[in-house]
């Protein structure tokens, strides 16, 4: 393929970093590799993707040659070339495109090199950095992995650091992030250095310990994430000083006063940090920004002095006073100030914080400040603070964050693979096009005059009285979101359209999406009223809204607010109209988390047409869902709302009235993912408090006299909000009713669901796995059943359910080789759904993988689900699987002594006790998976072959890894039209598989149950269901919003009439 015709190729290429010996992190992980190319190029725009050769790389070449990457050094195949950091410049081919944090959009000096080889060699850069979504933040970013990594480093670095004074504590155990396999093991390291300081407590003598935190951005979210994983108390910085009162907060719960069992933690922003000049004007964000000159600094008066750690998070410029200067350090030393650490994790060298003049690196990541003799150390031993400024903190996590990042990039690389126009692109895509085939898009038409004026020559001519002045000049304050909306483009037009001309005299940039950035700009015009209009102009920029008065025009000087500012501006002049509500969610299981998930989206989603369509809200008011998520062990909520925004994870015991009683007074609805022997009590407290409740069990008879309480009290407690019950009711009930409205009467109602592994994962002999317990799954295999076939009511006995099952195939999926046993009465489903007198058929099945029940009977009849305590297992004595095995098939037999450890003997043995050869082959092959003819000891806890088998089955048959489950349910309905003398046949099918995100796996069954369950609230929340009392989804009010929410949030119903 010719030079030229390589972008747009589909061949996509992943450098090898070579900028620093510690980045290991990559833009796209072998799984997303895989989804790019197995799904074809005609859906990913991906046809092949090279691998540069890396032995560092946190995922080893081999890995990404399995998927079907190819392994090369050299990319000249590849339209399309992938990095994290910036190449070498002479890695860089022409005409191709790449994508990378190139850190040249603000004219970065030590960048521009880069830049120019870009344009000179034709190459088409995309900058992750400038990937901005609807919401205005950036898409792509390391930002949590920073905040997470650098505090595990430096806790590490703590414990070292207060050994050296004298000090044993529990953080000398930690390591640091690096050293840890994943995240999660450094979090489980984390969780145990607070579990021993929860029980052990630190030293009097370095306590109170407090952490404070500048910032409230993702850096910062993510510090605190580790943060919260001791234990703590978080305090607001007025409250700092009372920790200090003597005694105060010494003695816990009884504890020797000697130690002190937790952290303290505290948030801190530029309102903390600074004060007005004018004793009489409050802070004010906005003024803050435009004139940083009219404050000064306070958090050396009223932070500092309570500081044990600094965890620095918050970006800062030179024109903003410092956080803490030399001076100031050196005053508080003197003071006695606790302050032992700085985790700079900003890593801004000579910035905010004085004295930290140097970056560290990951393997040497501390010096020693000693402000008594303004000297820089790098031990641990001696007087002064320690501090860290480590500027590559989120490869520490290499595998992490490059799944994070991946996820997201994934999701935009066909895009950019197939790209030959740069029109093609989608809109977020193009605006982060720095450069297209050489040429500079038009959003960065300002970087060459950027360059053109450097910064610190214009400084220099200022001092020295030299500048290239017209008759009439002033100097131009521009602060705000400048390069990152792209708002210098739009003042450098308006200057230089009005025939004006510009100096750059001094830029600070912006290092991260939240940070604002600062030009001055020396502005000069020939003509008074040519440099009026340009200051009008550029005012008319920063507030558009506003009526603007010109300043007197001997001002030299003004300060224009631009971006931000403006965006509040238009906040002052039309509010935002939130209704704001909080639902609790009671269980933390892996239910809950679809369930948090869609409530705490509920902002984005509200503002959508379907969210207006279906639940009616009002166009100008958007819905915000606070949802709190309550487990018996914080420790299980916190995991499972982890990575969701916005959700609160508290401890609560549900049979702890009071504190029960404290959470559902503060939100509007419950959600209870408890198991429903829970659900009672908690029905009780909702009535007490006039709370709604929804619940995913069914509604047992403890619950229903509940109805005229419900009632009275104006709520709904609405039950069976699940898969099954709940998808099934609202599906079955959608279906009938449309049929009685059209006057037809349902002669046949059959329905079949089964949770069951996707057929990848179906890889054992039972075809089966469990996500639980199998206990009840067994004993539901006992469940005697009784459904209607033709009029006949057809009864089963329990011991023959395994044996009643038939085969079964779905209509619309063929491939599909399943079985069906009767679910237990379905006959009480024909009054649920009135069809009982009409109907010939009322059936409702439980779905498997054809085989199962054969295996399964067979198991039972030799003896392996029997319950009562088993001779070999009473004995007192430890005994393998082995010797079970033997006691369960020769129970009967005559002398039988030889053992059974091989597929043969054991389906010998079987066929002996009077089971056929396919039967016992069967059986046999699944006893062996079971791990039945190992020689290993059985735990003491099993006392009968069913506790043994059990075992076994929650061992063998779980999910692993990647392993998806699967959710299918399906109806079918037989509808007869007297009037019109026809039949139609009716069917729809719900069919949902396991999903990974972000590195979690997401069952079928959790999203199927929690999802509906989490619509049930929202229903409630706007008010869509005026039915009080006790409820199932059986009325039009639930379900019809209920199910086209689901199909909105895309779970898919297939309907089909024949």
């Amino acid at each position: 393929m010719n030079e030229e015709n390589k972008l747009g190729n589909g061949v996509v290429g992943i450098l090898a970093e070579t900028v620093n010996k510690w980045e290991r992190r990559t833009p796209l992980t072998p799984s997303h590799c895989a989804r790019l190319l197995h799904c074809g190029k005609d859906r990913t725009g991906v046809s092949r993707i090279v691998v540069q050769p890396s032995a560092k790389r946190i995922h080893h070449d081999a890995l990404y040659e399995d998927v079907g990457c190819e392994i090369s050094d050299n990319l000249s195949d590849c339209g399309l070339i992938l990095g994290i950091k910036q190449p070498e410049v002479e890695m860089i081919l022409p005409e191709r495109a790449y994508a990378f944090f190139s850190h040249t959009h603000k004219a970065q000096k030590e960048n521009m090199p880069l830049l120019d080889k870009i344009l000179s060699d034709r190459v088409t850069l995309c900058d992750y950095e400038l990937i901005i979504g609807d919401h205005g933040r950036r898409l792509l970013s390391f930002g949590k992995y920073a905040g997470r990594a650098g505090l595990v480093d430096f806790l590490h670095g703590l414990g070292q650091r207060y050994l050296s004074l004298g000090y044993s504590t529990p953080f000398l155990s930690l390591g640091s992030s690096y050293m840890y396999s994943s995240l999660a093991a450094a979090k489980a390291a984390v969780i145990s250095v607070g579990e021993e300081i929860a029980s052990q407590g630190l030293p009097l003598g370095i306590c109170p310990l407090v952490f404070v935190f500048t910032g409230t951005g993702n850096v910062s979210l993510g510090a605190q994430e580790i943060f919260k994983l001791l234990p703590h108390t978080f305090v607001e910085p007025s409250k700092l000083p009372e920790l200090f009162v003597k005694g105060k907060g010494i003695s816990q719960n009884g504890k020797s006063t000697k130690r002190v069992y937790q952290v303290y933690g505290c948030i801190i922003t530029s309102q903390d940090i600074v004060e007005h000049q004018n004793p009489s004007k409050s802070f004010d964000k906005a003024d803050y920004y435009a004139h940083p000159e009219h404050y000064n600094p306070v958090f050396h008066e009223k932070i500092a002095p309570y500081t044990s750690v600094l965890v620095n998070c918050m970006y800062w410029e030179k024109r903003f006073p410092r956080l803490l200067s030399i001076r100031q350090l050196q005053d508080l030393t003197t003071q006695g100030c606790p302050l032992v650490g700085i985790c700079d994790i900003t890593c801004d060298i000579g910035g905010s914080i004085e004295f930290v003049n140097r970056a560290t690196l990951i393997d040497s990541p501390f010096f020693r400040f000693n402000s008594s003799n303004n000297s820089y150390y790098d031990d641990m031993d001696g007087d002064g603070v320690l501090c860290m400024a480590i500027d590559i903190l989120p490869t520490e996590f290499a595998k992490e964050a490059s799944q994070h990042f991946g996820d997201i990039l994934s999701e935009f690389v066909g895009s950019l693979a197939s790209m030959t126009e740069i029109a093609d692109l989608p809109a977020h895509l193009k605006r982060a096009c720095i450069s297209y085939r050489g040429e500079l898009t038009s959003l960065y038409e300002y970087i060459p005059r950027m360059r053109k004026s450097d910064p610190e020559e214009a400084q220099d001519n200022i001092a020295n009285g030299v500048s290239n002045q017209r008759t009439y000049n002033i100097l131009v304050s521009l602060s705000g979101h400048l390069f990152d909306k792209f708002l210098i483009n739009e003042a450098l037009d308006m200057i230089e359209a009005a025939g004006g001309t510009f100096h750059l005299a001094k830029c600070e940039l912006g290092q991260s999406a939240d940070a604002e950035s600062y030009s001055e700009l020396e502005v000069g015009a020939d003509d008074r009223r040519v440099l009026d209009q340009i200051i009008d102009s550029l005012t008319q920029l920063a507030n558009p809204d506003e009526d603007y008065i010109s300043p007197r025009r001997e001002t030299n000087k003004i300060s224009l607010k631009i971006g931000k500012v403006q965006q509040e501006n238009e906040v002052k002049e039309k509010p935002e109209m939130t209704k704001k509500s909080a639902v609790l969610i009671l269980g933390a299981g892996r239910v809950c988390r679809p369930a948090a998930e869609l409530l705490a989206s509920v902002r984005k989603f509200s503002s959508q047409q379907w969210y207006k369509t279906y639940l009616g809200a009002d166009s100008e008011e958007q819905t915000d869902v606070h949802v709190i998520v309550a487990s018996l062990y914080l420790k299980d909520a916190k995991e499972t709302v982890e990575g969701i925004s916005d959700v609160e994870a508290v401890q609560l015991d549900v049979s702890d009235s009071e504190s029960l009683l404290k959470y559902v007074s503060e939100v509007d609805v419950v959600l209870s993912l408890l198991p429903a022997s829970c659900h009672a009590v908690v029905a009780k407290t909702c009535i007490e408090l006039k709370k709604h409740l929804v619940t995913a069990s069914y509604v047992d008879d403890e619950t229903s006299m509940l109805h005229e309480k419900a009632k009275s009290a104006g709520i709904t407690i609405l039950g069976e909000m699940g898969l099954d019950p709940g998808i099934d009711h609202m599906m079955a009930m959608k279906m009938i009713n449309d049929a009685h409205i059209r006057k037809g009467k349902v002669k046949s109602f059959t329905s079949y669901c089964g949770g069951l592994p996707s057929p990848a994962a179906a890889n054992n002999p039972l075809a089966y796995k469990f996500s639980w317990n199998p206990a009840g799954a067994i004993r539901a295999g006992r469940n005697p059943a009784k459904y209607k076939s033709n009029g006949d009511i057809i009864n089963v006995n329990g011991e023959n359910l395994y044996d009643s099952a038939t085969r079964f195939r779905v209509p619309n999926f063929p491939a599909f080789a399943l079985e069906c046993l009767p679910n237990r009465n379905s006959l009480v489903y024909g009054e649920l759904y009135g069809i009982e007198s009409e109907a010939s058929t009322i059936f409702r099945g439980t779905l498997r993988y054809e085989g199962f029940s054969m295996i399964m009977a067979t198991l039972s009849k030799l003896g392996f689900f029997d319950d009562e305590t088993n001779q070999v297992l009473s004995t007192g004595k430890r005994t393998t699987f082995g010797a079970l095995l033997s006691n369960i098939l020769k129970k009967d037999a005559d002398n039988e002594s030889e053992p059974l450890t091989g597929e043969e003997e054991i389906c010998k043995r079987i066929i002996k006790l009077g089971h056929s050869k396919e039967t016992a082959t069967k059986a046999a092959k699944t006893i062996l998976f079971l791990g039945f003819n190992e020689e290993r000891e059985i735990p003491s806890l099993c006392r009968s072959a069913f506790d043994a088998t059990c075992y076994l089955m929650e061992e063998k048959l779980a999910y692993y890894g990647n392993e998806q489950d699967m959710v299918l349910l399906h109806h079918e309905v037989e509808v007869e039209y007297p009037e019109r003398k026809r039949i139609e046949k009716h069917s729809a099918t719900l069919l949902e598989f396991g999903e990974m995100k972000k590195g979690q796996m997401t069952t079928a069954m959790a999203k199927t149950v929690g999802i509906p369950a989490a619509i049930g609230a929202l229903l409630l929340i706007e008010d869509k269901i005026k039915i009080r009392g006790v409820l199932m989804p059986l009325e039009p009010e639930v379900y019809l919003p209920a199910l086209d929410i689901l199909q909105a949030y895309g779970i898919k119903l297939m309907e089909k009439t024949e």
